[in-house]
């Protein structure tokens, strides 16, 4: 191995007398360094989405939310409410009741979503943080916290007592409206606060109010809600909180934890995350033509060298091990390029947020070793193939003499 080994550095690190071969070899070497970095910044990138998302829905999504099966109500009563209380593994809950809404204020109008809350919602959720001004809607008082995206909209002016928002939802019933003034409940109320999510759904089309506020406003009964959302305690065993829920429910409930109520999203994130990953693969695969074609023409150009190294007694397979070696050396060398470049861009991202998804949002990143084990792994993988592809181009006629 080690005369083998040492012929390759010397060809590695050594000029070769045909000028384009040098070009084209370096330009090969780039290659590899480029699909690398890029591999990496785009798991990274994707990582740092990840988080990004799994941050917000942390603020706005409970740990537990018991919603119906059907219909869209549940009954809870006091005797359920006193053996909630009694599961060691809740550390908090709050009623909530949600409905869409027609929001209308000095003439323009837009669709929401209406979530009304309880006083222990803000010991179960985290949404208050998010007030980028005013106050959380005070007890007893017909305020609401909106999202900015609902402010930006109807240009609603924040604790104006002069000009009410008003807040329309559809009566329940059936048969013909004769008179369409008579088919909305109507309420109004003053914006206490403006909350910004980062953008999300939250933003652009929620409000939040107290749970009695939003109760007389749909004529809910006092035992009926849209939702039960919970708090865990640390050492809750989740399966064993679940399966309490469902005794002491007589309701049809569906039970959800944080991850389940974003199914959807973690697919999708997992699913591109794993399409880019092959598209990336893809990429690194043809930049590896490249890299074949050279190696190949490095051994068209040593094919005088490759005859006095069999003349000196090498043999047919240490002379492909030494152009293997050779391109080995070169994918591991440009492999641990591209991963220190592509960790630089990461880490410059991550401190000053040079690219930004919106106007005052930088695309999130998050630099894993795992991350950094499969780059480098695939690219080693890939490369040593390649190279053991052009190696085996040697044979028994470039060891004869002419």
């Amino acid at each position: 191995m080690r005369f083998p080994l040492y012929i390759a550095k010397r060809y590695l690190f050594s000029k070769s007398g045909t000028n384009a071969i040098n070009i084209i070899t370096i330009i090969s070497v780039i290659s590899i360094i480029i699909g690398t970095a890029v591999l990496l910044i785009v798991l990274s990138a994707f990582a740092g989405l990840k988080d990004y998302n799994v941050s917000v829905t942390s603020i706005v999504d409970p740990d537990i939310k018991v919603s119906p099966s059907t219909g869209k109500t549940i009954t809870i009563t006091p005797e359920q409410e006193e053996k909630l209380a009694l599961i060691t593994g809740i550390q908090g809950y709050s009623k909530v009741i949600e409905e869409r809404v027609y929001l209308e204020y000095d003439g323009k109008t837009h669709l929401g979503f209406i979530k009304g809350v309880d006083q222990n919602y803000l010991k179960v959720s985290s949404i208050d943080t998010t007030l980028f001004a005013g106050s959380w809607p005070s007890i007893g008082e017909p305020e609401v916290a909106i999202g900015f995206g609902i402010r930006r909209r109807l240009s609603l002016g924040m604790s104006d007592y002069g000009n009410l928002l008003r807040i329309m939802v559809p009566k329940p019933g059936t048969g013909q409206i004769i008179d369409p003034t008579s088919a909305f409940s109507k309420s109004s109320a003053v914006a206490s606060g403006i909350l910004l999510v980062g953008e999300t759904e939250i933003d652009e089309n929620y409000l939040f109010a107290n749970i009695d506020f939003v109760g007389e406003l749909l004529a809910y009964p006092l035992d009926k809600i849209s939702t039960l959302e919970l708090k865990l305690a640390q050492d809750a065993n989740e399966s064993e909180v679940r399966s309490q829920l469902t005794a002491i429910f007589s309701d049809a409930i569906l039970i959800k934890n944080r991850t389940e109520l974003n199914d959807a999203l973690y697919k999708m994130l997992n699913t591109e995350n794993l399409a880019l990953y092959f598209i990336c693969t893809l990429v690194l695969i043809i930049a590896l033509f490249s890299f074949v074609g050279s190696i190949i023409m490095i051994i068209i150009d040593k094919k005088g060298n490759i005859k006095t190294l069999s003349d000196l007694g090498a043999t047919l397979t240490d002379i492909r091990k030494s152009f293997f070696y050779q391109g080995a050396l070169m994918v591991i060398i440009g492999g641990a390029t591209g991963v220190f470049l592509g960790s630089i861009i990461v880490f410059i991202q991550q401190q000053f947020g040079l690219v930004n998804i919106t106007a005052t949002l930088p695309y999130p990143m998050r630099f894993e070793f795992l991350n950094l084990l499969i780059v480098y792994a695939t690219i080693l993988v890939l490369g040593i193939l390649a190279s053991r592809l052009a190696s085996s181009r040697i044979n028994n006629t470039f060891l004869e003499k002419e």
